[in-house]
């Protein structure tokens, strides 16, 4: 190799050195500069643009990517500071001075509701001299999910009067008038619900039995073991066995299924049907099961919703007592049973099973 092809490439690799020294010599934000943080909301998700940023002020630009509203805050090291309800659609900017910690963030809409259902993130705060994270940080990579799994487990037990809800009118129909606005291609058949629908006065007392443990587990990895059995109004005796959930989209915007503790929902929260009044439970479940009439299969495939809930219905004449019932005791035990995909209606009437149990109890199960 000649001197000159020689010297060229000392200066070449020089040249790299001094290049890849400057770039590592890059200077890092100065301290009093704002950091931005870009966060994405949508169902069920809280995304971040980074998951670090430097301690001082910090702005938040939020976007509601979703089809429902949310909101957004912030809490920790004494810091709780939120924007209540961002539209769909619709952006707005949060500015917080923010010292060197492990900040929460969530969605705070339904009391916490749609943080249960996913919508948290966490952010972690440096000091200045530290480098910042880039990239969209979402909920499925946040500080909660890496921790150990938590299984969270209810054993539940129906009791007090039983009865069976037949097709009735929505006895709210003014006040869930104005949420059926967003509820887009669904609407239609929630309208002809408050007509004639699940969601009624028209009751009846019957007898039955209903018991069944839930564990949530993760969003595909819900599980559920429970049996129901009774005797409806005109004299038919069902049995219902609960053996999987449903983890798929469930009817009614937005959508979830799988077992879900500890949930405000219903009514004005803007999350699921508002056909049912604004609630507490304990437990909500979706689940496939085994449907018997008079000890004969009906089918393999019936489609389940159970609630543990607070009590919507007063006692006596079991009418939906209040539009808002969010503060009142949960031991109302509700079971839903429709035909699966593509199914015949029961031979019942509307085709569904609806049957309340109205003095219900919940506790750990056995390990």
């Amino acid at each position: 190799m000649d001197r000159k092809a020689n010297g060229v490439g000392r200066q070449t690799v020089a040249t790299v050195v001094l290049l890849g020294a400057l770039v590592g010599a890059a200077p890092r934000p100065h301290p009093d500069a704002a950091s931005q943080v870009n966060v994405r909301l949508s169902e069920w998700r809280v995304e971040l643009s980074q998951a670090s940023v430097a301690a001082g002020t910090v702005t938040f630009t939020i976007t509601n990517a979703g089809s429902i509203p949310h909101g957004f805050e912030v809490e920790g090291k004494g810091i709780e500071k939120e924007i209540e309800t961002i539209q769909p659609g619709a952006s707005d900017t949060l500015t917080l001075t923010l010292k060197t910690g492990s900040y929460e963030v969530y969605c705070p809409v339904g009391e916490d509701s749609h943080k249960k259902l996913g919508m948290e993130s966490h952010l972690n705060v440096v000091s200045a001299t530290s480098a910042g994270t880039s990239g969209y940080s979402g909920s499925a990579m946040s500080e909660s999910h890496m921790k150990a799994e938590v299984v969270k487990a209810i054993r539940v037990t129906g009791g007090g009067p039983v009865i069976q809800i037949l097709p009735g009118p929505f006895p709210f129909p003014d006040s869930a008038a104005p949420i059926l606005q967003a509820f887009g291609p669904e609407r239609e058949g929630l309208e002809s619900q408050v007509k004639n629908g699940p969601y009624s006065n028209n009751v009846t007392p019957i007898s039955g039995t209903f018991t069944f443990s839930a564990w949530d587990k993760g969003a595909t990895r819900d599980s559920v073991d429970g049996t129901a059995e009774f005797t409806t109004q005109d004299g038919a005796r069902w049995k219902l066995v609960m053996d999987r959930v449903q983890t798929k989209d469930v009817p009614h915007h937005p959508r979830f299924g799988g077992v879900i503790m500890g949930l405000y929902y219903h009514g004005v929260t803007q999350v699921h049907t508002p056909l049912v009044p604004t609630i507490n439970s304990a437990v909500a479940l979706w689940a496939f099961a085994h449907l018997y009439k008079n000890d004969v299969l009906v089918t393999d495939n019936a489609m389940v919703h159970v609630m543990l809930l607070s009590r919507t219905r007063r006692d006596g004449d079991y009418a939906l007592a209040c539009w808002d019932c969010s503060k009142n005791k949960i031991e109302e035990l509700q079971l839903q049973i429709l035909p699966g995909p593509g199914e015949p209606q029961f031979d019942a009437p509307g085709g569904f099973l609806f049957v309340n149990w109205e003095r219900s109890s919940s506790r750990k199960p056995a390990s």
